[in-house]
């Protein structure tokens, strides 16, 4: 009997599939039915090969090889993967074979991902298509009952192709370029270089701001405050002491008059379901989690507990085919706190509006949301549990109707002077019950306070019991944060002031710098690499990052690369313009970089070197500032030694109940505050445990074994693989 082979890209992913695929036995590295057999890939598999495979003499970086441009890009097997890949590669030559099912993630990465292994593997067999945005058993079903022909996907994959071979070109030339020039680790990328021009920017914004001082009045009448606005301009603020003082004495003493009363009836929807990166905004906001560290907690909440949809996504919406079971994803979901909000969406009639519905929107995958899979909170992680909270929330708030207030707007006048107050009473609390009537789409920002109003009509006389004037600060932009960073790249428009229109139109249309998949990778590159250093929440441009945006060509830091790219790529995928075509034009391109790079009169110069002697080669290290703490790091690349000096820990200061940083080693190991306060680790260790805390275990030696995982860098793409032998 012949049977079908299906690639999964995760064995999570390919065990669900198996167990509904009904294939129990089990073999090494798959799973065997009487229909199917299902294996997996481990993320990549096969990848593009590194320079050295192509001739012995690119072992070693010399700026006269550059640039290394083969006239085809030959693929290999990665060695520490290779093993899966063998196995894949006897089931699908296997006779009794004769279809292969693609079930790796549905994008072009995912595709990506399989078609290397097929086509590594040699096997020239008839290939269909699973395309799903959730593992529940019900998705998982319906897919294969709608199976597409793998011919529909050819151009997508061709797509994903052109994409990993002109950033191989782009990348290892352009830093081997700028390593060899320099000598120094350096490297560039079309995202992050851009991704760090932007951090660049905000900096010289901030250093640059000069703060003004501003000016104001606000009048005191029994139960009411109201605020001066300007008569010509409508501001509530001026730059002029003179004219506020010189209002001030006009008015003072006089009453208030009632010139208007105006009342709005207003009605707000809940904000937009969430897609990737805006629920790494928020959970980088609200608790702090970097861009890495959500993700890899949703991948936990879709892969394993199958509670939540596909996370890479970039859409805010749901497509019209899930209406139909959203009833089960509310009853799987309204458990605990949140059986109270789901029972009332389910006594009424459950539809889907265009504020959330829209198959339009939707390109891979829909916006993440629960699945019909039953939850047990108790399961859950405490940062799990945090993760799952915002997107059940803002699925049921969704679903809930609008919040409905009236609002109340007042004009006075004080003499000649105009005066205003507003207030808001709330008709119907609608979605807002759901976040227990917190004000989660109002940002707090506006000038004018609300505030409860008293009975006042137009006419009426107010006596003024105080005129005051208020002065205040105008204030720099705010630095980077992870999560604003993330909106940054999402849209990075701002930063491309002469770019073309349309290729503005297009970095908008594909959604910025990056991937959703890929965003988290590119900030923790950036910081493995010290381009960039954290104080507090901040992100902060080091000297390295400031230098290496002097050396790189100009095209390199801006989006305009990216968006002319992604215009182009996107043409490949709808067959408008052929891979070769595109490929062959970057090959011209990395020319032009790697001759202006070889051509430049700039320096390179360490200013963070110590006297420190590497114990490996000798030279001495740099000391740098990394995500984690502070580390001493030799400048040879070739040697790439590095060792902890401090560590960034959760433990508080005893005294001011900042965190404490951790320095030394073994039994020396001792914590310092910036408040002055010292302790050692054994000492600390036995206050915790004469405290009864429960935690202090957790705060040291969890954090302390979390010090010593190495930064993943890039997404598992090929730019990553073939740049993965750098050592930073």
């Amino acid at each position: 009997m012949n049977k079908k082979l299906v690639l999964a890209e995760k064995p999570s992913v390919g065990r669900d599939l198996a167990r509904v695929l009904n294939c129990n036995k089990k073999g090494n590295g798959y799973l065997e039915g009487q229909e199917y057999i299902v294996t997996w890939a481990l993320g990549h598999l096969v990848t593009l090969a590194d320079p050295e495979n192509y001739s012995d003499r690119y072992k070693s970086w010399k700026i006269e090889d550059l640039p290394i441009l083969p006239s085809d890009l030959k693929l290999v097997v990665i060695k520490k993967t290779g093993k899966q890949f063998q196995t894949i590669k006897e089931q699908m030559h296997r006779k009794d074979v004769n279809e292969i099912i693609i079930a790796t993630d549905a994008g072009r990465e995912g595709e990506l991902v399989a078609r290397w292994i097929i086509e590594k593997a040699k096997v020239q067999k008839p290939i269909q298509r699973l395309w799903i945005s959730s593992v529940t058993d019900n998705a998982i079903k319906d897919g294969f009952k709608k199976l597409k022909n793998g011919k529909d996907y050819e151009k997508l994959y061709q797509s994903a192709v052109a994409r990993a071979e002109v950033d191989w070109i782009v990348g290892i030339n352009a830093t081997r370029a700028l390593t060899c020039k320099y000598n120094a680790q350096l490297s560039c990328g079309r995202v992050q270089t851009p991704t760090l021009a932007i951090i660049a920017q905000r900096e010289a914004e901030i250093q640059n701001f000069k703060s003004r001082t501003f000016y104001g009045m606000e009048a005191m009448s029994p139960h009411l405050k109201l605020t001066w606005q300007d008569r010509k301009t409508k501001d509530i603020r001026s730059f002029e002491k003179e004219k506020i003082t010189s209002i001030l004495n006009a008015i003072k003493n006089k009453d208030g008059y009632v010139m208007d009363v105006e009342k709005k009836y207003k009605k707000s929807y809940a904000p937009k379901l969430y897609d990737l990166t805006e629920l790494q905004r928020d959970a980088n906001r609200i608790f702090g989690y970097s861009a890495k560290e959500t993700l890899g907690i949703m991948q936990q909440l879709y892969e394993n507990y199958k509670i939540l949809t596909y996370p890479r996504t970039d859409s805010r919406y749901i497509t019209s085919d899930i209406v139909p079971t959203l009833k089960d994803r509310i009853k799987a979901c309204g458990v605990g706190p949140y059986k109270l909000a789901a029972n009332k969406v389910l006594q009424g009639s459950i539809k889907g509006n265009s504020s959330f519905v829209d198959d339009g929107k939707v390109s891979d995958h829909h916006a993440i949301i629960p699945t019909e899979q039953f939850v047990q909170l108790s399961s859950l992680s405490d940062k799990e549990r945090k993760v799952y909270d915002l997107v059940v929330k803002r699925f049921l708030a969704v679903l809930y109707p609008p919040f409905e207030y009236e609002e109340t707007f007042i004009r006075a006048k004080i003499g000649e002077e105009v005066f205003i107050a507003k207030g808001k009473n709330v008709i119907h609390q609608g979605w807002k019950e759901v976040y227990g009537n917190m004000d989660e789409d109002e940002s707090g920002n506006e000038d004018i306070s609300e505030q409860l109003l008293p009975r006042v009509n137009k006419g009426d006389v107010l006596k003024i019991s105080s005129i005051t004037q208020t002065t205040g600060q105008t204030k720099p932009p705010a630095p980077f944060n992870e999560g604003t960073l993330l909106s940054a790249m999402e849209n990075p428009v701002k930063y491309m002031k002469d770019a073309h229109k349309d290729l503005i139109k297009t970095i908008g249309e594909t959604g910025g710098l990056g991937t959703v998949a890929t965003r988290a990778d590119i900030i923790e590159k950036l910081f493995s690499t010290f381009l960039i250093e954290k104080r507090g929440n901040d992100i902060w441009i080091t000297s390295k990052g400031k230098q290496l945006l002097e050396l790189v060509p100009e095209d390199l830091k801006s989006p305009a690369l990216t968006a002319d790219w992604e215009q182009k790529l996107g043409a490949i995928s709808k067959g408008d313009l052929h891979r070769d075509h595109f490929v062959k034009e970057m090959k011209a391109y990395t020319k032009t970089v790697v001759d202006e790079i070889k051509n430049s009169d700039e320096t390179f110069k360490h200013d963070n070197l110590t006297r420190n002697k590497c114990p490996e080669c000798g030279k001495y290290m740099l000391e740098v500032k990394g995500k984690r703490g502070k580390m001493l790091v030799c400048q040879s690349r070739e040697c790439g030694y590095r060792k902890g000096v401090t560590q960034n820990t959760n433990a508080r200061c005893p005294n001011c109940h900042k965190k404490l940083e951790l320095r030394g080693e073994g039994e020396g190991q001792i914590f310092v505050c910036s408040c002055g306060h010292r302790e050692k680790l054994a000492t600390f260790k036995e206050r915790k445990k004469q405290e009864g805390s429960k935690v202090s275990k957790k705060e040291v030696v969890k954090y302390m074994n979390q010090q010593k995982k190495e930064n993943d860098g890039f997404a598992n793409t090929a730019l990553a693989d073939a740049l993965s032998k750098l050592k930073f």
